[in-house]
């Protein structure tokens, strides 16, 4: 499933995502503002991965991209890669059974493992503001 925003040549303003995300947008404004209090030094970017993918956003420190948000129509799905120190400290937390069983089956790749989590209400928000103080700690 790719991105609601699809044309490359419009980048996506904030009335446009209001409007695609409906009742979950406050949940991506959480998510952005909780990850740029927790690293300062952190910069937003919307980007265009190509007609496949479509926009994505990401919210990135120096180093690496901390959390991607995915807008889709009517939710949005925070995106995480996490090298081999942050799974084990993962597996070990109180998060979600079904975020860690996902993580474990993730293929790793050089970068780490990657997850998806879709967010289409409040539940899992509190394990997602978990997921990125584990990244920006990491």
């Amino acid at each position: 499933m790719k991105s609601i925003f699809t044309d490359k040549g419009t980048m996506p303003v904030i009335q446009d995502l209001k409007r695609a995300l409906g009742v979950t947008f406050p949940m991506w404004e959480r998510f952005e503002d909780y990850t740029k209090k927790n690293s300062p030094q952190a910069t937003s970017e919307w980007n265009f991965s190509g007609e496949k993918y479509g926009w994505s956003y990401r919210i990135k420190d120096k180093k690496r991209v901390i959390i991607y948000l995915l807008p889709r129509d009517n939710f949005f799905k925070a995106a995480f890669v996490f090298g081999q120190k942050a799974v084990d400290q993962i597996l070990e937390s109180d998060i979600a059974e079904s975020i860690k069983t996902e993580l474990k089956q993730a293929r790793p790749y050089a970068e780490g493992r990657g997850i998806r989590i879709d967010v289409k209400d409040q539940t899992p928000v509190e394990d997602i503001l978990k997921l990125i103080k584990i990244k920006i700690s990491g």
